[in-house]
């Protein structure tokens, strides 16, 4: 029996026919584009397709805007360190308690630099407030960095309109779509979006190449400097591989956007159901109603999630949880947290992220799964009584700290 993935969020699987289309440039087409002779230019050629696929996938104006880097967590700090660079007058940050830690990270160090960051804050759903957002708008906030799509639950945030209230305001607006891309349709020419990260391998490229969209007049500053690649915005021998990939990439992306939010939809709205019937006591984080087509996100309550993580990896399957396990201790995920989600189901929240890749006799299976080692690890929990749920389960523990 084939083992299951559904861990797509994390990463995904490379297209078999990207590994036909980058395989020659290993051996056969291997020259640096920035060379003048036929092994360059014949790169170089491929190199301005893999542009305008992007482009084409994005709806950005022109290919010019689009700037290839190493991976997402790259372009945002590019993105980020440009809008500050560009504005040294400007010490003010907006983004969300949500981020990945690509943009938390960053944004809690330049804290300790002196700047001011204000975290947007989310309800239940994950959703944010729009009027919160436009108090924190000003002539002081140098880059407004909020994600499309969030990589825990897949809630959709309204970056379009956020970013149209930025412009007005006079702020640069960046997005971090790495979620997002391939996933649902996007046309970046109609939008105030001033920048853009995504990373190939969460849509089926190779790992190691991401882009960073940069809308023509937007003040920039580069992150690296050196060579004249990249219309010297980002210097550094272009990763030709990675880069041919992520264009092909997305030229199936474009291919497979209707069957993304259809069939790989019906897949997760199955899953979804399929577990919830069967599971008491769980139920599904995040906006429901406005999330990606393949996320789908629960709390199993009075469970880990990186137990039920193991035994579900022992017959075959690979999910991911929301929960972080450090060193000593395991606290539950930050966007859990923000979400408000109870402290007894934010422990046992798993991640299954769907792609192409999946079929619907997978999900049954899962769904048969599940159940089985969630009620096993039940029986073991310390906030799980004979008959269910502890009343007090703040109490189970209550010996051992005596």
């Amino acid at each position: 029996m084939n083992d299951i993935y559904m861990d797509n969020n994390a990463t995904t699987q490379v297209d078999p026919e990207i590994v036909t289309a980058i395989l020659p440039y290993f051996t056969e087409q291997f020259g640096n584009p920035s060379s003048l002779h036929s092994f360059g230019n014949k790169v170089g050629f491929a190199l301005k397709k893999a542009r305008k696929s992007v482009q084409e996938l994005l709806g950005a104006e022109h290919d010019s805007e689009i700037v290839f880097t190493s991976c997402g967590s790259e372009s945002d700090s590019t993105a980020i360190m440009s809008a500050l660079k560009a504005q040294p007058e400007r010490k003010e940050i907006i983004t969300t308690v949500v981020e990945h830690p690509a943009v938390l990270t960053l944004c809690d160090y330049l804290a300790t630099e002196g700047y001011t960051v204000h975290k947007l804050t989310v309800d239940g759903k994950g959703r944010l407030d729009l009027d919160e957002y436009a108090k924190r708008l000003s002539d002081k906030v140098a880059v407004v960095s909020v994600m499309w799509a969030n990589n825990e639950t897949g809630t959709i945030f309204p970056v379009e309109k956020m970013a149209e209230m930025a412009d007005e305001a006079g702020v640069l607006f960046h997005t971090d779509a790495v979620q997002a891309v391939g996933k649902i349709p996007m046309n970046l020419q109609d939008t105030s979006i001033h920048m853009l990260s995504l990373s190939g391998h969460k849509l089926h490229a190779p790992k190691g190449v991401g882009v960073l969209y940069l809308k023509r007049g937007t003040r920039f500053r580069p992150l690296l400097r050196g060579g004249h690649q990249e219309r010297g915005r980002r210097a550094g021998t272009e990763n030709t591989t990675g880069i041919i990939g992520l264009g092909v990439a997305c030229d199936l992306a474009q291919k497979y956007m209707e069957y993304e939010n259809t069939l790989v939809s019906k897949m997760r709205d199955r899953l979804q159901e399929g577990i919830l019937a069967q599971v008491p006591h769980s139920f599904v984080t995040g906006d429901v109603n406005n999330r990606l087509p393949n996320t789908l996100n629960i709390a199993f309550e009075y469970i880990e999630g990186e137990a039920i993580l193991l035994l579900m990896n022992k017959v075959g399957i690979a999910a991911s949880s929301g929960s972080a396990c450090t060193s000593g201790s395991l606290e539950p995920s930050h966007v859990m947290k923000a979400m408000g989600i109870p402290y007894t189901a934010a422990h046992g929240t798993v991640r299954f992220s769907l792609s192409r890749y999946n079929t619907m006799e997978e999900v049954e299976r899962v769904i048969a799964e599940v159940p089985t080692i969630v009620a096993q690890l039940r029986k073991l929990s310390p906030y799980w009584g004979a008959n269910g749920p502890i009343e007090n389960p703040e109490q189970a523990f209550a010996p051992v700290y005596a």
